[in-house]
């Protein structure tokens, strides 16, 4: 068991490293493009399944709250969280649709859709990225194993070339942080920063 626990926290660093090595670039221009977004007055909203659509409330209370400095809320939705809208988009029409009635509804041309999926092949996910790219929509996806449909339609995937979904989804939210820290510091001073494990901090 001792083995195991070491194993599996060097497996998480090592699939961390090959992605970064793999996606750096992109990662800077996507999130570049995200943060003028933002800057302009555009929205970011979530959605996932399961850890993932964890992982899109996570995003968005950073975002919306504060992640390293004190400034203005950011415009984020995670489209996970209204159990009224669920419930009763599942119940009336379809479980596949829940994500992409929200988008119809709330996303605007020029916002941004990030969908997380670790196969790459939520059928949820897959809708609400086709109503995206149908309002003109920037869309992301969050991927994993060899990134599925999503892989084919967001404008930008981001695939953790793994088949084990909790290193995928360490990945994936590790990429979520990185894009709150780095849309702060696009749009606002770094004298506003404090350290993030400062005072105020969970």
């Amino acid at each position: 068991m001792r083995e195991l626990i070491y194993y599996s926290f060097l497996e998480s660093a090592d699939l961390k490293r090959e992605f970064i090595e793999e996606n750096r670039e992109r990662i800077f221009n996507v999130f570049k493009e995200i943060a003028e977004r933002v800057k302009e007055g555009k929205k970011i909203l979530l959605c996932g399944n399961g850890g993932s659509a964890a992982d899109c409330q996570h995003i968005a209370a950073e975002l919306v709250g504060r992640f390293g400095m004190e400034r203005r809320a950011l415009p984020a939705i995670a489209l996970t969280t209204d159990t009224s809208i669920l419930t009763a988009v599942a119940n009336d029409y379809s479980f596949d649709r829940i994500f992409e009635r929200q988008v119809e509804a709330l996303g605007q041309e020029g916002d941004v859709l990030i969908g997380i999926s670790t196969s790459g092949n939520s059928e949820n996910v897959v809708r609400a990225v086709n109503k995206a790219k149908e309002k003109k929509m920037l869309t992301v996806g969050f991927l994993g194993k060899e990134g599925g449909k999503l892989a084919d339609i967001v404008d930008h995937a981001f695939i953790v070339r793994s088949f084990s979904t909790p290193r995928i989804q360490e990945v994936h939210i590790t990429l979520g942080h990185v894009l709150c820290d780095f849309i702060e510091k696009f749009l606002f001073s770094y004298d506003n920063y404090f350290p993030p494990f400062g005072e105020g901090r969970e």
